[in-house]
């Protein structure tokens, strides 16, 4: 357990002042009454599915994410995709030109945006070869205005998990919040760190209904953190940041976990028969280790690889100008139909090396 974590100590001065905007949904919360005549908010009163204001709270969904995750409402935010969710973090904790954050490059791009937007330092401090964090290079980047840590857990787009032990001892050492962003936690061996929330009071965890169940349309992040730190991040978020329309279709997936799970699986037991075929393709150099719903790896000339596919029409992504990521590709998981055409491009190209 964490010890002498005050959060008052990281929360903006601006923030801590701040009076919270107060909708009409907010005043009045059973807006699903059907005996009541609403007249607070100025809607077109002609239903049509969509023409009252959404549960500014997501109640629903978060009943539901509530059972799934065994996690308390209390401790569940939402936001229109995880990014509204990180930049909600900067906007609390990171006072601009002041403060700094530390990202471990290669790892997800847009936590340098969103230091960039919000005029905050990015320190960053590279993955080890094998992408694991280097601790003692961490910390010593760290300064009293070092507000947030990001880990991306299974990385993106290394699709390693960290380990547990390096994860721990920065939890620890840490002043500040350490979010660990889990967009691929459902591909992965590795238990999720929502099962020690109440052991670490600066642990945030995010996650997304984008991958593993497949909503990446409806632009559906979430936040789990300290009811302190929710009702912080609560505070500030605009007031109808999740539309009706993505709560809907929410609910609707996260009443068939049991189909969401078949998917996942069949996703992974793609991904290892993926792997398998890609160890005969020749100009494959190394398969990096996956959690995710992609394998990265490293081919002679990924430049030229990359062109080659896209002329036999399939896209993947490029990450040879990440760092420690030279001539790699990077394959997302698709169908069977789906991955036997890429491997049998990739065979042909391997032919007419």
């Amino acid at each position: 357990m964490k010890t002498g974590f005050n959060i008052n100590n990281l929360v903006r001065e601006n923030i801590k002042s701040l009076k919270p905007y107060s909708s009409a949904r907010d005043e009045y919360k059973d807006a699903t009454s059907d005996e009541m005549v609403f007249l607070d908010a100025n809607e077109n009163p002609f239903e049509n599915g969509v023409n009252r204001y959404p549960d500014p709270q997501q109640h629903a969904v978060k009943e539901l994410l509530s059972a799934i995750k065994n996690v308390s409402k209390e401790n569940i935010l939402l936001g229109n995709g995880s990014d509204e969710v990180l930049d909600l973090l900067f906007r609390a904790f990171c006072e601009p030109k002041e403060d700094n954050i530390i990202t471990l490059p290669p790892t997800y791009g847009m936590y340098a945006v969103l230091a960039n937007i919000n005029n905050v330092e990015n320190r960053t401090v590279l993955l080890t070869q094998d992408f694991q964090p280097k601790v003692d290079q961490i910390l010593e980047n760290v300064d009293a205005n070092s507000k947030m840590l990001f880990l991306c857990s299974p990385n993106n787009p290394s699709g390693n998990s960290f380990s547990t032990k390096i994860i721990e001892e920065l939890l620890q050492k840490f002043k500040g919040f350490v979010i660990i962003d889990e967009a691929y936690i459902d591909f992965s061996k590795e238990v999720s760190w929502l099962e020690r929330l109440e052991e670490f009071p600066n642990l945030i965890v995010t996650q997304t209904l984008s991958k593993a169940y497949g909503l990446a349309g409806i632009r559906l992040g979430v936040c789990y953190a300290s009811q302190e730190i929710i009702k912080i991040l609560n505070n500030i978020k605009p007031p109808y940041n999740v539309n009706e329309l993505t709560q809907q279709k929410a609910i609707e997936r996260l009443q068939k976990v049991a189909e969401v799970q078949v998917e996942i699986n069949k996703i992974k037991e793609q991904r290892t028969l993926l792997v398998q075929s890609l160890k005969e393709i020749d100009f494959i150099t190394k398969i990096y280790p996956s959690d995710c719903n992609f394998v990265l790896v490293k081919v002679d000339d990924a430049n030229q690889r990359y062109n080659q596919l896209i002329a036999k029409g399939i896209v993947i992504r490029n990450r040879t100008t990440q760092p420690l990521c030279e001539n790699c590709l990077r394959l997302t998981v698709g169908t069977e139909e789906e991955n036997n055409k890429l491997i049998k491009a990739l065979e042909q190209l391997a032919v007419s090396n």
